[in-house]
């Protein structure tokens, strides 16, 4: 199972969060997504262009969310577009082949719609309550995820409200791995989180 970190500054610091994109990456994280939607331009290439630098060598592919042209400019791995974003075939367009193009989706229309328009994978979610995805309505819940992931084909990843606690909730569902935001901030071990995904140690 694979373990994705998706940034919110707002939840630490700045500083905070270069370390945390460090300890991450030491610890064997798949994916990195700088979601940091209120930076400017020129702040957001700098800590993408920081966070490349700190993956380089690493497993991690990092991506930006919404920000194509920031993702092309910093030489990142991928972009991860939400809802209010590019299509991902425009952006395919824009971007060629090489680059990972991610979408979100919040029913099963959404994740049907953004497999068809060539997305690599999915975010599929909120699954459980959050904070950070109150705007996109109620969770889906479990039975609701599983039903969507039934019916795509591409990799998918559960998101929102997800917790080490929650885990054990997905052990069975078709999923490529778990994006989460606030329990890697608050994880007393980054190393021990990423490694209990990895594994499946889901009690």
């Amino acid at each position: 199972m694979e373990a994705y970190l998706v940034t919110d500054r707002h939840l630490a610091s700045d500083e905070f969060l270069v370390r945390l994109i460090h300890r991450a990456s030491e610890a064997g994280i798949d994916r990195i997504q700088i979601r940091e939607k209120d930076l400017g331009g020129r702040a957001l290439m700098r800590l993408v262009r920081e966070a490349m630098e700190v993956v380089e060598g690493r497993r991690a592919t990092l991506l930006v969310n919404d920000r194509l042209d920031v993702a092309l400019s910093a030489s990142a791995h991928g972009v991860h577009l939400g809802r209010e974003g590019l299509p991902a075939d425009v952006a395919r367009q824009i971007a060629g082949d090489d680059l990972i193009i991610g979408a979100s989706a919040h029913s099963m229309d959404e994740a049907l719609e953004a497999q068809e328009r060539g997305a690599d994978y999915l975010f599929i979610g909120p699954v459980f309550p959050t904070p950070s995805k109150a705007a996109f309505g109620e969770p889906l819940g479990v039975p609701k995820l599983e039903s969507i992931l039934r019916r795509v084909k591409i990799p998918a990843y559960a998101i929102g409200g997800v917790t080490p606690e929650r885990l054990a909730t997905l052990r069975n569902l078709p999923l490529t791995g778990v994006a989460m935001i606030s329990a890697f901030v608050r994880a007393p071990s980054v190393a021990d989180l990423v490694q209990q995904v990895h594994e499946r140690r889901w009690s």
